[in-house]
């Protein structure tokens, strides 16, 4: 059995040393450098040939990786990299790991060809300048092969031991059994889906209701399925720490069953979080985790390998006996783990590091995403940008001088557009073309200046000239897929922003690199929602699981004479607060009531405290911290009773868990359609232009998610019993009745 490595993955293995530095480093973009690339190309003579497929073998290794380009008639190989800046201020550990590849392609390349000697040139192309500075360099096949095969001794033991690993772990999992005696109802039919969808290379949207062990029921069957697909990785990923949780916890209870089987399972935290020292920066000058960080990572490595669970805490251990970067370790450990654990971002996002490593590897992998209902607006974000004349307004005011004019250029343009965007708020045609140029070119000096001079920028500029980038970057790719339009901000003058309506064209790569995906949520109803939204293959298979629940465990009282639109609700706030306070005194315990802004959740409350001064209440506040939202949840124990009142969509609206007489009713104040308001108008038209469904993809699909997601906090298990009220007259629509779980009983009250 063969290893397989990329010639970038075997040199960054063998070659790296000395500190971590993470010092910003002023870099092109992926546009701007397959740009650069393709600059570098045209300016080669006939027979030039580029993106040159290369292979070799070393024992057990297979080594591929594709160079550069390739001219015949000067037999010379050329490895481009681009740059900004001076290229003198590039760190030599840099320069050594580009030609430690090079010289790798360089042996692949006499080996392949039968050469006895090649020249090498490592192409530097400086994007802003567009000149080349080239360093070259001839070898003989032998030196080459030399040093072929002492990078490869250097990374054959780890292979053995990968190998070995893959191996064991592959025959364990073929051996697997189900963690449980038997599965829950409808958890074998979602399994058997997954696997299927595993099996067959497609990827599939899963409705599958709380309480059927979701999580267990779609890692066991990609891990049943990873030996005969030979997958290299499976991704769970999730929007919210506590679902993430819960994946560990699935992968401990598969673990527990089959306490030898050999699997890494590695969970991902966000930086800000895992950084031991916030108030130092990520180099070898500062924190002493990044000095040397690459000469202890090899014992580092080894001994995070030898671990099967690296969640958080034993990564921080590890790396810490190890004074090493515990985030940087957890990076490090993706390449070598077999289940990971994170948020959506690390495959969804622009800069996703696992999509990177995917494709740069060319791993097979299987994507499991949690509570998926959440990733249309979780991607939306990812692909938006905005901009604030105040934050340029702050960035000038801190500028060194050779900066301002750049900045002076852009507040110019920026004038000019305000100009022909009188109203509050208003969406243009197109994006502004002289803006953009000197926003890019405001950027570009930025650059030029960090490269001249590597001390921090100022937090104000700095911060304009991040998100200057993003915005850049995204408007490289805009298109019918989002909005480009200027909000008036008062004081502080217009903000402007890319906004992203359709994610579909950015997530699409992610799904067909991917050997197969599964979604899967109480709410993804209807499923071509979704499916569109996200840009899921034409194949993709959408199933609706069973409910383990029966309408007798729930009640669902259709209230059809109240309205809640906006111009009803002062008066509709006396009759809901009856209506709890009837309820509650007919059955004493915890309830939450739900209103779709804190507006009228305030109103609501008064009303009910006014009618009901006796009865225990307490509401959730403005700007809740952690500390806040702990309180308020931990008002529902099994020995207290009264009214929560929520805003529905917000943090207690879905991911919390208040089993048994914890909660045992609901009362959902609206249908929770997104305020209709300028902004989601045009969002309305552009997904009418997009899918001839303008209203429902805007509005009232997103709306009942929110409601079948907070009346689902009611009943969690098969033991639970209690009430949910929808109140509102358009709950009793058959459009409307139609997207709700089909096990609920519906009864007009």
């Amino acid at each position: 059995m063969s290893y397989v490595v990329a010639v970038r993955a075997l040199c960054e293995f063998t070659a790296k040393a000395g500190d971590l530095d993470l010092r910003f480093t002023p870099s092109p973009t992926a546009q701007e450098g397959i740009a650069g690339h393709g600059v570098v190309t045209s300016r080669r003579g006939d027979g030039y040939e580029t993106e040159v497929s290369l292979s070799g073998v070393h024992g057990p290794l297979l080594v591929r990786g594709r160079a550069d380009g390739y001219d015949p008639a000067q037999n010379l190989l050329e490895e481009i990299k681009t740059y900004r800046g001076r290229l003198d201020s590039m760190p030599e550990r840099h320069r050594h790991l580009h030609w430690a590849q090079l010289r790798v392609y360089g042996h692949l390349l006499c080996q392949q060809r039968g050469l006895e000697q090649v020249n090498l040139a490592l192409v530097y192309f400086d994007i802003g300048r567009q000149t080349e500075t080239v360093l070259r360099e001839t070898a003989s096949s032998t030196d080459l092969a030399a040093q072929f095969a002492e990078q490869c001794e250097r990374f054959v033991a780890w292979a053995a031991r990968e190998l070995a690993h893959r191996e064991a772990r592959d025959a364990a999992l073929g051996a697997l059994r189900f963690p449980h005696p038997s599965f829950r109802p409808g958890q074998r039919h979602l399994s058997e889906t997954i696997f299927r969808a595993n099996s067959s290379a497609r990827c599939v949207l899963a409705q599958a209701p709380t309480g059927i062990g979701k999580t267990v029921g779609s890692l066991f069957p990609v891990l049943k399925a990873a030996p005969g697909q030979k997958l290299d990785k499976i991704l769970f990923l999730s929007a919210k720490t506590p679902g993430r949780q819960l994946a560990l916890d699935a992968m401990e209870t598969i673990r527990a069953a089959a306490p030898t089987m050999p699997i890494r399972i590695l969970e991902l935290a966000a930086r800000d979080k895992a950084c031991e020292h916030p108030d130092k920066a990520c180099h070898g000058d500062s924190c002493p985790l990044a000095k040397g960080f690459y000469d202890r990572l090899p014992q580092a490595r080894s001994a995070a390998a030898a671990l099967p669970l690296l969640d958080r805490a034993a990564l921080r251990e590890t790396a810490l006996a190890h004074d090493v970067c515990p985030y940087y370790l957890g990076s490090e450990m993706a390449k070598w783990s077999d289940v990971i654990v994170g948020d959506y971002n690390y495959y969804f996002d622009g800069g996703a590091m696992l999509y990177a490593l995917a494709a740069a590897n060319q791993w097979r992998v299987s994507v499991l995403v949690d509570e998926a209902h959440n990733l249309v607006a979780r991607s939306r974000a990812m692909y938006s940008a905005e901009l604030s004349r105040g934050a340029l307004r702050a960035a000038r005011a801190v500028a060194p001088a050779l900066l301002k004019k750049a900045l002076d250029r852009v507040s110019r343009n920026w004038t000019e557009l305000d100009k022909g965007a009188t109203a509050p708020y208003q969406v243009m045609p197109e994006l502004p073309a002289k803006l953009l140029t000197n926003l890019q070119g405001a950027a570009s000096e930025i650059t030029e200046f960090l490269a001249e001079n590597p001390a921090p920028l100022d937090p104000a500029l700095q911060r304009f000239y991040f998100d200057a980038l993003h915005f850049a970057r995204l408007s490289e790719s805009f298109g019918a897929h989002s909005l480009f339009d200027v909000a008036r901000d008062g004081a502080n003058g217009s903000t402007l922003c890319i906004r992203n309506i359709v994610p579909a064209p950015f997530l699409k790569p992610r799904f067909a690199l991917a050997h197969s995906s599964a979604l899967f949520s109480a709410t993804l109803s209807p499923w071509h929602y979704y499916s569109d939204a996200l840009g899921m293959p034409a194949d993709t298979a959408f199933i609706d699981v069973e409910s383990p629940f029966t309408a007798d465990q729930l009640e669902v009282h259709v209230v059809d004479r109240i309205s809640t639109r906006f111009q009803h609700r002062a008066r509709s706030v006396a009759p809901i607060a009856r209506l709890i306070g009837g309820q509650y005194r007919d059955a004493p315990g915890n309830y939450l009531a739900f209103f779709s802004s804190f507006d009228y959740l305030e109103q609501a409350a008064q009303a009910f405290a006014e009618q009901h001064p006796d009865i225990p209440m307490w509401r959730q506040e403005r700007r809740m911290d952690e500390a806040g939202r702990a309180a308020f949840l931990a008002r529902f124990s099994l020995d207290s009773c009264g009214v929560g009142f929520a805003v529905l969509g917000g943090a207690f609206g879905e991911g919390i868990d208040l089993p048994g007489a914890r909660l045992v009713g609901a009362f959902i104040a609206t249908l929770g359609l997104p305020q209709m308001n300028p902004v989601n108008e045009q969002v309305r038209q552009r997904m009418e232009t997009t899918f001839g469904a303008g209203y429902d993809y805007t509005y009232l699909y997103p709306g009942i998610q929110k409601v079948v997601q907070a009346a689902g906090r009611v009943i969690r298990t098969t033991g639970d019993r209690g009430v949910v009220y929808l109140i509102d007259d358009r709950f009793a629509q058959p459009d409307v009745q139609a997207l709700l779980p089909r096990w609920w009983g519906l009864d007009a009250a």
